[in-house]
């Protein structure tokens, strides 16, 4: 059967070690997960007993945009994060960010069109626009930038995401930050849609919505990372009024709606603040463990990680085949880590990821197994 030019999207990095990690846990072998961004608690307690009592009833479609309380509640969610007061009638309720970011390309560019993203960032980003038949067009970042691009970088392009906490750096962009982009892009024609699915995993700032700044931006943000519901495939985006009718002929079609079931327990993770703030300590504590044993195990160049549960490392000191140093260190010692071409396909080479959002006494075990693999070395 024929396959399609725009199908042949590259591979996910980071689900290729994922794999590997679990054929050696099938042979036996303990493994310490510092690769994907999955944090090791599960959905908030509430959200599991809301979903439980659900069940008696059926849970059938809901109308395309998502349930109106869920809407609400996100709506409300802004007011407290940010100050925000938002109408509910522009929150769409997606199937995870990933279904987010097929209606916000739909939505926003036609084939052909080129849409900007710093380079290292969100693989799926480039896989996704390549699928839908878009140019993605790359912005390399610095690290004395903190990996977040310069409005001064801006290139001739339809469309620009922003990623605030960034994946794989972590980084966090300020308001003036924020405003200057945004100004940037407008003045270029370009439409420009913000990755907040990180929001609510700030330390040492929190974070800030680019809807703080400006009105022409479509948000999309998710109840995976900071709500712990990453297989629960439920997120939302923020759009324009004037796109609101747009996006919704557009989920009608694709999606039909969000899941039910998911929706219900998403609704009442919302009322399950204290529980995700007591996850964020937890990370804030593996932060500040990786922050310390990560330079004394020899990977000593890294972005300062203000938001998320990553941390990016050069280590073009140590090798120039990131894929093969990755496999290498979950061969010899068994740790999981992802190679940083995932997310810049021209440097990646040289970079490593490592995520801190599982417990912490396998953060703690893996910097000791990282420590002795790098010593032996």
């Amino acid at each position: 059967m024929r396959n399609s030019l725009r199908g042949q999207v590259d591979p996910f990095i980071v689900m290729d070690v994922m794999q590997a990690a679990a054929e050696a846990e099938a042979a036996g072998r303990h493994i310490i997960h510092l690769e994907v961004g999955q944090p090791g608690t599960p959905a908030p307690a509430g959200a599991r007993r809301a979903l439980a009592e659900a069940l008696a009833q059926p849970l059938g479609y809901t109308v395309a945009l998502g349930l109106p309380a869920l809407r609400q509640g996100i709506a409300d969610l802004y007011r407290r994060w940010y100050g925000l007061d938002l109408d509910p009638a522009r929150v769409v309720v997606t199937p995870g960010s990933s279904g987010a970011f097929i209606l916000a390309f739909s939505a926003l560019f036609d084939a052909g069109d080129r849409v900007a993203m710093g380079f290292p960032g969100y693989p799926s980003y480039r896989q996704i626009l390549r699928a839908m038949s878009l140019e993605p067009v790359g912005i390399l970042t610095r690290p004395e930038d903190r990996y977040q691009p310069r409005p001064q970088d801006l290139p001739d392009a339809q469309g620009l995401i922003l990623a605030s906490p960034g994946n794989p750096s972590g980084t966090v962009l300020t308001v003036p930050e924020l405003a200057a982009l945004t100004k940037a892009a407008a003045a270029r024609g370009m439409s420009v849609i913000s990755d907040e699915i990180y929001h609510g995993l700030g330390y040492d700032q929190r974070c800030h919505s680019a809807l703080e700044v400006t009105d022409e931006v479509v948000v999309i943000n998710s109840f995976s990372k900071y709500f712990s519901m990453t297989g629960w495939r439920v997120g939302w985006m923020v759009v324009p009024p004037d796109m609101i009718r747009t996006v919704e002929r557009l989920a009608q079609n694709l999606f039909i709606c969000p899941p039910h079931a998911s929706q219900v327990a998403a609704l009442a993770a919302l009322d399950c603040i204290p529980e995700a703030e007591a996850n964020l300590a937890a990370y804030a504590e593996n932060r500040r463990l990786m922050l310390e044993g990560l330079p004394r195990a020899g990977f000593d160049r890294i972005a300062p990680p203000e938001g998320a549960f990553y941390i990016y490392a050069d280590v073009s000191h140590l090798t120039d085949d990131s894929v093969a140093f990755a496999a290498e260190i979950l061969e010899k010692a068994g740790v999981a880590v992802t190679p940083g071409l995932d997310f810049d396909p021209l440097r990646g080479h040289q970079t490593l990821r490592f995520s801190y959002a599982r417990a912490t006494p396998d953060i703690a075990e893996g910097l000791r197994r990282l420590t002795a693999f790098m010593a032996g070395r």
